[in-house]
């Protein structure tokens, strides 16, 4: 079976913030992505609060329908929010307030002693808990053993590669951190700067059960509307 597709709507809100307008809504989006088929529907509600505002999450988790993906980073405000709106799964993210998007995986490593007891009580209420970690061994075999369930692979290397050998290489890193995560029980997902033009390869990977996926979907509805731009995606997903 094809991975499932996760719409991410965070760029929606975006524009909307440029203006704080009520409009475009992400919420609509994500309605909209639903219809078009999406399985999930990703948010990153960051501490600046720079798109995904917490109204949004509110509404979301009172109309998303497939299964909503709570980014965010590893702070107690954060774990409040989740624990009060219950989403299916929380990711936890690098974040710095200086960067454009997310800037390279979680570090596992660097917060192995208390990961565990800050996850407790998300994992208690039965969410789902997920890293956002680089394709490297080391990090996923800490994430395995502080108990993380789902990890997700950052893309990042692979779609900035320049020329095909370290595209080649960035690829492999993928395929081996896949199958090392599969292998140690852990689901698999994959994300950051995936596009119409480079996500087929990776799709192709088959211990990959989903993808989140947002920027490119969102500039691809400027010119085709959002359900078809969520279509064109998920058949190049295989569906």
């Amino acid at each position: 079976m094809p991975a499932r597709l996760h719409v991410n709507v965070d760029h929606v809100a975006t524009i909307r913030q440029q203006r704080h307008t009520r409009y475009p809504d992400p919420v609509i989006a994500a309605g909209l992505a639903e219809l078009a088929g999406a399985h999930g529907i990703t948010i990153h509600l960051r501490e600046d609060r720079r798109h995904i505002q917490e109204r949004d999450v509110r509404i979301l988790k009172e109309t998303v329908q497939t299964h909503l993906n709570f980014e965010m980073a590893m702070t107690q405000e954060m774990r409040e929010i989740a624990l009060s709106t219950k989403p299916d799964t929380v990711t936890l993210v690098p974040e710095r307030r200086e960067e454009l998007t997310t800037e390279g995986g979680f570090n596992v490593l660097k917060v192995k002693g208390i990961l565990p007891a800050y996850l407790e009580p998300m994992q208690a209420q039965e969410i789902r808990c997920a890293l956002f970690v680089d394709p490297d061994p080391v990090q996923l075999n800490a994430a395995k053993e502080v108990g993380i369930q789902v990890v997700e692979l950052s893309t990042a290397n692979y779609v900035e590669a320049e020329g095909y050998a370290e595209q080649q290489t960035e690829f492999r890193r993928l395929v081996k951190a896949a199958e090392l995560a599969d292998s140690l029980g852990m689901e698999v997902a994959a994300g950051h700067g995936l596009d119409y033009t480079n996500v087929e390869k990776v799709a192709k990977i088959p211990q990959i059960v989903e993808f989140n996926i947002g920027h490119a979907i969102v500039a691809r509805a400027i010119f085709v509307g959002f359900e078809e731009a969520v279509r064109e995606m998920k058949t190049l997903l295989g569906w």
